[in-house]
């Protein structure tokens, strides 16, 4: 048996080295990646320590054992968010580049493979633990890489102008990120539309059972073809459907036989639903 999914932690990268001083050293699996040693944190999540730029870690999946990849784990990489606007705030988001540019890593119009009930539950923990101390939490869009063939997504820090992560954003990360369980009773969507920010996906997946993969927002939609279209269809796996931001959306050609239309009450409501606190900021990574 091994784990469900890896927390890779890039050591150049300010956010993921501050929330790994949290766990201290857990003990080595025996497995080693590229020199370094593959960590338990627990049974069901290991952990990775890179010395690369997470967002240029392109196929690291293919440097993992045998045994990690034929298994698909999922990979979460902690990481500071930066946008033009300094925005602070907590997100999560899928990775690939929707259009032809790949300014941030990735190839340009390639996906990477999405863990859309894993990635929602780190969206809803972030906000049940963050949004009552005041920290903003938010899905993103999909629109950087690394390029990978195994399912991963980003869990991020924006701090704005300031010197570092705040203390009690590090710590939520590091009580949240090793503790992420899919709801196998969420109902899987494709996003398509809104601003970066996803702010109709990210109060849908707070309130109702909606888990979501791919997000392409509307500025994607500008920039996307139909084969980048299908992909996000295809690497949200689960999907029973695509949900529109904008109605006038679902007449885009290209998106043309991508996943049936959903409406948002096809989905119930959650008992649980959580304070609700989203960012609304046009660009980011």
């Amino acid at each position: 048996m091994g784990p469900s999914y890896v927390i890779v932690i890039s050591e150049p990268d300010p956010v993921a080295s501050a929330v790994a001083l949290h766990w201290g050293t857990p003990g080595s699996t025996g497995v080693s990646v590229g020199g370094a040693p593959l960590r338990a944190l627990s049974a069901d999540v290991w952990l990775l320590k890179r010395p690369t730029l997470h967002i240029h870690d392109e196929q690291l999946d293919q440097r993992l054992p045998e045994n990690l990849r034929d298994a698909h784990v999922t990979l979460v990489f902690p990481s500071i968010h930066r946008s033009e606007q300094n925005v602070e705030c907590l997100t999560v988001h899928p990775l690939g580049n929707p259009g032809p540019a790949a300014e941030v890593g990735g190839r340009p119009r390639t996906l990477t493979p999405t863990d859309p009930r894993r990635m929602t539950d780190a969206l809803r923990r972030l906000s049940e633990t963050a949004v009552p101390a005041g920290l903003s939490v938010t899905f993103e869009a999909t629109h950087h890489g690394p390029e990978l063939e195994l399912p991963a997504f980003f869990v991020e820090i924006g701090y704005g102008a300031a010197a570092g992560p705040s203390e009690a954003a590090v710590r939520v990360l590091a009580e949240v990120v090793p503790q992420l369980a899919p709801d196998p009773s969420d109902r899987v969507a494709l996003g398509i539309g809104g601003g970066h920010y996803a702010p109709h996906f990210t109060d849908l997946a707070r309130k109702r059972g909606w888990a979501f993969g791919h997000i392409l927002s509307r500025h994607a939609l500008d920039v996307v073809d139909a084969a980048t279209a299908r992909a996000a269809w295809d690497l949200t796996p689960g999907a029973s459907g695509t949900l529109f931001a904008r109605a006038q959306d679902a007449s885009r050609p290209e998106l043309i036989g991508v996943g049936s239309r959903l409406r948002e009450g096809d989905a119930p409501p959650r008992e649980k639903a959580g304070p609700t606190s989203a960012s609304r900021s046009a660009s980011g990574t």
